[in-house]
């Protein structure tokens, strides 16, 4: 697990409104999949350090489905989000805004189970679908 996986994308949108989109529940249950056939159904997230973040991922089709889970290990308010996940793997998670967009990047501990490629290509996905929807708000 040494070797971190990095993604990003720049949404074009103020930071507040990026920091909202990914972190508020009602937010996040409409951008939290890879592929339009999934779905996050629920979100929850108490932002701030020891609390939890939930949400359930599943297909549409309900063939499959998991509960995704982790606990803060740092939050700085549009800033920056830090987590364990329940496996020991952690994630950081940044803001970084310039005028009119923000920079989200991602660096991921990978699992051990998927071709890290597969993984990093997942993560990017939900990346892109969250770049998609907050755009699409029209901020």
């Amino acid at each position: 697990m040494s070797n971190k996986v990095t993604i990003s994308a720049n949404v074009l949108a103020p930071l507040k409104n990026v920091w909202e989109g990914y972190t508020l529940p009602e937010h996040i249950t409409q951008w939290n999949f890879a592929d339009p056939s999934w779905q996050c159904p629920s979100a929850s997230n108490d932002l701030k350090v020891g609390g939890k973040y939930s949400a359930r991922m599943e297909a549409k089709d309900g063939s499959f489905g998991f509960e995704f889970e982790a606990i803060y290990t740092e939050v700085v308010h549009e800033r920056k989000l830090s987590y364990q996940m329940l496996d020991g793997r952690y994630a950081d998670i940044t803001f970084n805004s310039f005028e009119n967009t923000t920079e989200v990047t991602i660096v991921f501990d990978p699992e051990n189970i998927h071709p890290v490629e597969f993984q990093k290509a997942g993560w990017q996905a939900i990346l892109n679908n969250f770049k998609l929807y907050i755009e699409g708000l029209n901020y």
